[in-house]
């Protein structure tokens, strides 16, 4: 049994769709559990109807109005009979939408996000499901929500395993080997349920984590993560025009790149593939029969590959420096304080150092948790913070890579270890 999962990229139009269809017939046969992400750009799309909603803008509205428009188009290009049941299905999911909306918003913004934006996923899937039926995949759809269940800690949910794997094992592994499924299912990523019935995320692209959980649980033969680059790259294709593909990875190197910002993996993915000693592959669903990143317990890469740079970038970070108004060290109990703070407001520490009499971190710019975090540490600190800074991370590194990096750029943080070197820069001017 083998476990996919295509994100946004593989399912952002009608053409990626059936590209998915393209791939699943490869597979043939074979029990497979697909976990789909929403469409495209819908997660981003949906957060600003979150935002906009939770905020009281006036184009709350609007913004659905072009999401449905979206994912309509795609359904007239892959169906052309209107009268087809998705064609219902989706705009199902929309009114669950759009009465939301119709309320004031009622427990904080993190609570209504999870409701609004898990959608994407619903919807995404459904239109998946149809189209391999369409295209004589037999398949079934499930709802995530059935069986991954959650805490209450909107947009970063903690899995509660027990009852997932128990669920998974009463309701998602029958459906799998049914006659009815002809052994595809297809479910939604990043998504979960509370006991109350609400809606969870499992934080930003966590559909990577959701695979790796039912890979976990099933004790999955491998899960492929489908990208729409040919593996885990020595650098974001975006920031650098030169990179090299890691053929294999060890998880201990996969769960640093993860930790230090690749985005290629979810930091969550690796652990309970680690576990239980299933195999990851990254693989391009544009060349689906390339081998891709092996990603096991040891890796077999060549010693050349060993010294390859790979280069991390995270944008829209926030440094924030923590000063004692009396000029006293920071010590254990102010650390303490400190960090009880960032867990309350779930803020993550991507990168922290500590001086006598200072202690400076850097965080993702999230505009709905920062402001709050820095508002509360000004209560008993000085607090000094340099916004739309970026956090550059460099594995395996020398004097010309780190030269690459920093060239044109404000040094505000510099550490080195023995394999990784990391800065917080700003560009000059």
């Amino acid at each position: 049994m083998k476990v996919f999962k295509f994100g946004g990229a593989s399912v952002r139009d009608a053409e990626a769709v059936r590209n998915v269809a393209a791939v699943l017939k490869l597979y043939a046969g074979e029990e497979i559990v697909v976990v789909v992400s929403a469409m495209g750009k819908m997660t981003n799309a949906l957060e600003e109807i979150a935002y906009s909603y939770v905020n009281k803008k006036e184009d709350t509205k609007k913004l659905l109005q072009g999401i449905k428009r979206y994912h309509l188009e795609i359904l007239e290009e892959l169906f052309s009979d209107k009268s087809r049941p998705i064609f219902e299905q989706v705009n199902n999911a929309f009114v669950e939408i759009e009465w939301i909306l119709e309320d004031e918003p009622i427990k904080g913004y993190d609570f209504e996000y999870d409701q609004i934006v898990s959608v994407g996923e619903l919807i995404s899937t459904k239109i998946v499901s149809a189209l391999l039926t369409e295209t004589g995949i037999n398949n079934k759809w499930v709802d995530v929500r059935d069986f991954l269940k959650t805490d209450n800690t909107y947009r970063e949910a903690k899995v509660d395993w027990e009852l997932t794997e128990k669920k998974i094992k009463e309701l998602l592994l029958p459906k799998l080997s049914s006659q009815e499924s002809g052994g595809v299912v297809v479910t939604q990523g990043f998504v979960g349920v509370t006991s109350e019935n609400y809606n969870t995320t499992l934080g930003r692209e966590g559909s990577d984590y959701t695979a790796a959980i039912i890979g976990s649980l099933l004790d999955a033969e491998e899960v492929i993560i489908w990208k729409d680059v040919p593996g885990v790259l020595s650098a974001d294709p975006k920031w650098f025009d030169n990179t090299e593909k890691l053929d294999a990875l060890s998880y201990h190197d996969a769960i640093e790149l993860a930790f230090f910002g690749a985005t290629v993996i979810h930091p969550k993915t690796i652990k309970p593939l680690q576990n239980k000693q299933i195999l990851l592959k990254v693989k391009s669903f544009y060349e689906p029969k390339e081998a891709g990143t092996i990603i096991t317990a040891t890796k077999e890469v060549s010693e050349d590959q060993q010294k390859i740079p790979s280069f991390i970038f995270k944008v829209d970070q926030v440094l924030i420096s923590i000063i004692p108004r009396d000029y006293s060290f920071i010590i254990e109990e102010n650390l303490s304080e400190i960090f009880k703070k960032f867990a309350n407001y779930q803020v993550k520490v991507n990168l922290m150092q500590h001086a006598a009499l200072s202690f400076s971190v850097c965080v993702d710019g999230e505009v709905n948790r920062v402001p709050n975090l820095i508002e509360e540490l000004q209560k008993d600190f000085k607090v000094l913070y340099n916004e739309n800074v970026e956090l550059v991370t460099v594995r395996n590194y020398d004097q010309k890579t780190i030269d690459q990096v920093t060239k044109g750029k404000k040094i505000f943080v510099e550490q080195k270890s023995r394999q990784t070197a990391r800065f917080v820069v700003k560009n000059n001017g």
